[in-house]
């Protein structure tokens, strides 16, 4: 079983939050798109449109032991988040309770310096409007609650909660591997 977790800890001077983070277990995942629909239905964003979360398809190896992955992926909520150092408005802000990197819409003026550093392309622009981007559907959090894309997974391949708690499970897991581009717990990324 492989798992990934796709949060780091928090920094030294933000410690005094219960920093929350996704986990993904890479073997559970059919890229069945539930938790693609499910933001997209949490957010109300259309159907035509960018989501907060996306599917990527992973192939690796050669036949016959060509293999096939899929990784549910959406905004890692950075330590040292890009977006929100590049922001010439301060629109992008980290959310004190939880951890949360969020953006103020009316505040964004549209530029997409943000866009141009995020490695994992969290933000999303319609065409002409301002930056949107997951926000661990923080009033499902709030209600105690999983975000929406975690509560609609069927295979249980995507997970939620403090940090802490995702390292000690992943520490359980048989086998835990880390796919290349992608976050390791611990790193003080990106």
């Amino acid at each position: 079983m492989e798992f990934l977790i796709f949060r780091s800890r928090p920094l030294a001077d933000l410690e005094d939050y219960m920093q929350l983070g996704f986990s993904f277990d890479l073997s559970r995942c059919t890229g069945c798109m539930a938790c693609v629909v499910a933001c997209m239905d949490q957010n109300d964003l259309p159907a035509d449109g960018p989501s907060f979360r996306q599917v990527t398809k992973l192939e690796s190896g050669e036949y016959p032991s060509a293999q096939v992955h899929f990784v549910s992926l959406a905004c890692f909520h950075c330590i040292d988040a890009p977006c929100l150092n590049v922001c010439p408005k301060k629109a992008i802000f980290r959310d004190s309770e939880w951890g949360a990197v969020h953006v103020d819409e009316s505040l964004c003026i549209g530029c997409r310096a943000c866009a141009m550093v995020c490695p994992f392309g969290a933000p999303r622009f319609n065409p002409g409007e301002k930056m949107s981007k997951c926000n661990f559907c923080i009033d499902r959090v709030d209600a105690g609650l999983d975000p929406a894309c975690v509560h609609t997974c069927t295979t249980r391949a995507l997970g939620f909660g403090p940090v802490e708690e995702l390292n000690k499970a992943k520490a359980k897991k048989a086998s835990v591997k880390i796919l290349e581009g992608f976050i390791s717990a611990g790193m003080k990324m990106p």
